[in-house]
């Protein structure tokens, strides 16, 4: 196939580019598929519980409350994350599948590069599309 034959001349290339173009389809459908606002809401509140924990670390009984009432937070904030995650498995599973078949042999390593330029794209687009 002449597609997979340029991807394997420009390995390195090849998945960065892929690696930034499914960051930003999985941070698109993150955006789209979770309420922004209440994970903002969440989030906001997470940091003032955890300044409030810090300020009451001798008083075991308040630090437990509010210990608890973020352990809430974080389970209502992973209950926003399942569905978008749902939606991208299957087809990063595939993916990932199809990258190792046509990677392996030109670049034993391509997991690294894929990693790196992930983790890159992804926080640069989460700044960009101010995604929580």
């Amino acid at each position: 196939m002449v597609f997979t034959e340029i991807l394997q001349k420009y390995p390195e290339a090849s998945i960065i580019v892929l690696a930034t173009a499914v960051s930003l389809i999985s941070i698109l459908i993150t955006k789209y598929f979770t309420n922004q606002n209440r994970m903002k809401e969440l989030k906001a509140r997470q940091k003032e519980l955890s300044k409030l924990s810090k300020e009451f670390r001798t008083d075991i009984k308040k630090v437990t409350e509010i210990n608890k009432e973020i352990m809430e937070l974080t389970m209502e904030m992973m209950k926003h994350s399942l569905k978008p995650m749902i939606i991208t498995l299957i087809p990063l599973l595939l993916l990932f599948w199809w990258v190792g078949q046509t990677f392996s042999t030109v670049l034993p390593k391509w997991i690294w590069y894929y990693i790196i330029a992930g983790i890159a794209s992804s926080l640069i687009f989460r700044k960009l599309l101010k995604v929580v």
